[in-house]
């Protein structure tokens, strides 16, 4: 099947920062998961209160969106393109604190928003460090 045989490729050589971005996609993809198939999980890891109305639904949405996020991160960091590195920082930094504190602080999933506001652009920030220091080396070549 051609679907999966493109899924497998991968170029020869794939620099530091698009393998972070791959790595940091199996993190997004199992934690998405987590909220997909476990919403309650937020009450055990987080100790929030429990859901009082559609909320485990919200959070399996939640899930399924990072799963997805997670799912092209692996793929995009293993096309090797600095592109895709490129790209997931700025959204990382800018995009993702913009939304997800003030959803947070207005109580929306407080405690698992403000992970994600905090956790994505520090990572981001590392994919950034890594990004510059293989577009030195390209340079330098």
């Amino acid at each position: 099947m051609r679907l999966i045989a493109a899924l497998k490729e991968s170029p020869a050589s794939i620099s530091v920062a698009s393998n972070f971005t791959s790595a940091c996609g199996l993190l997004y993809l199992a934690s998405g998961a987590l909220l997909l198939l476990w919403p309650t999980a937020v009450q055990k890891l987080f100790l929030d209160p429990a859901f009082v109305g559609n909320e485990a639904t919200l959070t399996r949405l939640l899930g399924m969106t990072v799963a997805v996020i997670g799912w092209l991160y692996v793929f995009g960091g293993r096309s090797g393109g600095r592109q895709i590195v490129a790209a997931s920082i700025l959204d990382r930094i800018v995009l993702v604190p913009l939304v997800l504190i003030p959803a947070a602080v207005n109580g929306v999933f407080p405690h698992t928003l403000l992970t994600f506001a905090v956790l994505d652009p520090a990572l981001a920030l590392v994919a950034w460090r890594l990004l510059s220091r293989d577009g030195s080396r390209l340079a330098r070549s």
